[in-house]
């Protein structure tokens, strides 16, 4: 009677019981066969659970990559001879490698030159895209903008950069290992 009805009713999965249970009171396999099914669930959901952690996994990835390629770029055109100091630390602390190692050579030159200039530039991240990354290094593309005073120019002028950054990942952080100018 059971077996008339879920017949009836129609879909494919109803059919699909309904045969299952004519052969259940004939076949002893029926565990192994519910057994095999549950296993087989098991499995897809095992896999379409570890495909949404990896997807998230990147997804956070990509977007600390972009923040730090950001906060790089600001650092780098937002510079003030008042808090010179301060401002090139924020530089150094985002910084490793050669990029790193030439920021600090040049930087009691860069001290002097800011401070005889009256240098203030305050920059802005317009876009960044990354081109690629992994799980130790990225490479980032970044347009920005700033506003430089100086006596030269004390109305200030505008500058366009378009920098492509090269990130690793050190200590749990993002580091700009090396700065290009592209156009």
């Amino acid at each position: 009677m059971t077996v008339r009805l879920l017949t009836r009713a129609g879909g494919p999965p109803l059919r699909l019981l309904a045969r299952i249970a004519r052969t259940a009171g004939r076949s002893r396999a029926l565990p192994a066969v519910l057994a095999a099914a549950g296993i087989l669930l098991a499995a897809l959901a095992g896999y379409f659970g570890l495909e949404k952690y990896q997807h998230h996994r990147d997804e956070l990835r990509r977007q600390e990559v972009l923040a730090a390629a950001r906060q790089s770029v600001l650092n780098f055109t937002s510079l003030d001879y008042r808090h010179y100091e301060r401002d090139s630390r924020h530089v150094l602390d985002g910084a490793t490698g050669e990029f790193k190692k030439q920021f600090a050579q040049q930087n009691k030159q860069l001290t002097k030159l800011v401070a005889a200039n009256k240098s203030v530039s305050q920059g802005q991240v317009l876009e960044a895209g990354i081109i690629t990354a992994d799980e130790s290094s990225a490479r980032v593309l970044v347009v920005g903008d700033s506003k430089v005073s100086n006596v030269a120019a004390p109305k200030g002028q505008a500058r366009n950069y378009r920098l492509q950054l090269d990130l690793v990942r050190e200590g749990g952080r993002w580091l700009t290992s090396d700065v290009e100018f592209v156009g």
